[in-house]
């Protein structure tokens, strides 16, 4: 009797043990919830760090330099130095210039959206907070944050993968034979897929250390990125003045219905080289005074890139005017037609250096890529809407270790596409299930929220936005083979919404939240 009795007292304690930390965890939930995600609490400076209940908050510890060094590092990436041919191909000698200032332009009107909502809601995850934020956290919301998060399952990894495959590529200058397949079954494999891989995996276990280690490893990347990209330049003008002089190459006169398609295709592909500009969003509860420091990084990289693409480009057209011949070459020769402006003008050395100083960009590209992308699975799963397992903070690194190792992980396994494969569906679809979405949505937070605190504001409101919609919808629709990439995009959205639908419905989330209230 007296054991019975024991026993039931000690089941007694263990369903009040049990009670009392579950209301706990509701508190700690609450609070955090109050202290980062309640509208009246959105200026930054109020937000000393973001919490999370699997490991050590994430410190604030990016200031303004490393936020712009951040978002040149991936702004600055493969792309510039191996799609130059693509653009003047697609476009024209001519045409290609304007693709590079449309892409500026475009870049510029929608990196004023980005700093708005960056500097309103700066929070781990960028886009997934604002698009949560600005449509209800228990509403459509929590549809496109998971929707957002699930098309990044797929374009994160490619645009990893796209600068690891322009590294291999690169690589080839030096080694031919990374070129050739290493089984016959599989000619579409080639070498230079294994050195992609390789790249990726290395990236992975470099960031898989203190933001501080991270942050002096990114200085020495970046100044290799800024050798390369002044070397291609002076290399350029170099070669004209040794030659003709500068000069436009000579074009041919397009009829007007190629010529639009033309210049909207080069204009889709420079802006791939244009983005990253908001790379720093993502690394929103690391920024210190986020308020100031996230629109002003995105500004002034923004700006500056457009001045190094447009120079870059004005000093390569004079050695691409036979461009067009190179475009169906393997992606090693055309990055010959860059080292090899290099090579004219100082000689073969030049050339191997520019070639080596393009491969530390690329790689650069990828680490600045995977650094910011690696907080947004993180981000999602710490509010449940995702897998809870990418929730986790490092004891030591204090950083989301198992998202970053997730994410290097798909895009190593992506490193075995081409780079031509990835670079359209990830434009089309980023600006469709993302960017379209973000632009909408000011608008939408503008009128329904105006006494939302806004520590940096549009000018020119509602301009820059409209000017953003009608370039993405220009490229993504007047390109001559439009319909592809539409119809990828849709998949990853139709495909998505189902996911989160069953989802929602055994947790009963919106739509499905009236379960829980009849329950």
């Amino acid at each position: 009797m007296y054991g019975a009795s024991e026993q039931h007292y000690a089941d007694h304690d263990r369903r009040r043990h049990s009670k009392k930390k579950r209301l706990l965890t509701l508190h700690r939930k609450r609070h955090h919830h109050f202290a980062v995600y309640n509208p009246g609490s959105t200026v930054a400076s109020m937000i000393p760090q973001t919490t999370t209940s699997d490991g050590p908050p994430l410190e604030r510890r990016i200031g303004l330099r490393s936020a712009i060094l951040f978002n040149m590092l991936e702004m600055i990436g493969v792309g510039p130095f191996i799609t130059l041919p693509l653009i003047i191909a697609a476009a024209g000698a001519r045409l290609s210039v304007w693709a590079w200032v449309l892409g500026a332009v475009i870049a510029i009107a929608d990196s004023l959206v980005w700093a708005e909502l960056g500097a309103a809601f700066p929070r781990a995850g960028g886009s997934y907070a604002f698009l949560r934020e600005i449509y209800g956290p228990k509403g459509p919301g929590n549809w496109l944050g998971f929707l957002y998060v699930w098309q990044l399952s797929f374009s994160a990894p490619l645009s990893i993968a796209s600068g690891c495959i322009g590294l291999a590529s690169f690589l080839g200058y030096f080694w031919p034979q990374l070129d050739s397949a290493p089984l016959a079954a599989l000619p579409g494999l080639h070498w230079s897929s294994f050195a992609a891989a390789i790249a990726c995996l290395l990236v992975t276990a470099l960031l898989y250390r203190n933001l501080s280690a991270v942050t002096r490893l990114a200085w020495v990347l970046f100044a290799g990125v800024m050798a390369a990209i002044v070397g291609v330049i002076a290399s350029g003008f170099g070669h004209a003045a040794l030659t003709d002089g500068w000069h436009m190459p000579p074009s041919p006169t397009l009829a007007l219905p190629l010529a639009v398609a033309g210049l909207a295709h080069a204009t889709l592909i420079a802006t791939y080289d244009y983005w990253g500009y908001y790379n720093i969003c993502f690394l929103g509860s690391e920024v210190r005074e986020p308020n100031k420091n996230i629109p002003r990084a995105i500004l002034i990289s923004v700006v500056v890139v457009s001045v190094f693409y447009l120079l870059m480009n004005m000093a390569a057209l004079p050695s691409f005017h036979d461009a067009a011949a190179h475009t169906a070459e393997s992606a090693a020769s055309r990055v010959r037609l860059v080292a090899n402006i290099a090579g004219s003008a100082f000689g073969h050395w030049a050339g191997a250096l520019i070639a080596a100083l393009i491969m530390w960009t690329a790689f650069a590209s990828v680490f600045s890529l995977l650094l910011g992308y690696s907080r947004v699975p993180f981000a999602a799963a710490r509010d449940g809407n995702y897998f809870r397992f990418l929730a986790a903070v490092h004891p030591k690194h204090n950083i989301p270790h198992r998202s970053l190792v997730a994410l290097g992980v798909v895009a190593t396994c992506f490193c075995f596409f081409t780079l031509t494969q990835v670079i359209t569906m990830l434009v089309v679809t980023r600006i469709l299930l993302q960017f379209f979405l973000q632009q909408f949505g000011l608008m939408w937070l503008r009128r329904t929220r105006p006494e939302l605190e806004r520590p940096f504001k549009v000018p020119l409101y509602p301009l820059p936005p409209i000017v953003a919609i009608c370039g993405f919808l220009y490229i993504v629709v007047m390109r001559s083979d439009s319909l592809m990439g539409l119809v990828s995009a849709a998949a990853i959205g139709v495909s998505g919404t189902g996911i989160y639908l069953i989802r929602a419905w055994r947790l009963s989330e919106w739509p499905f939240a009236s379960r829980e209230i009849s329950g």
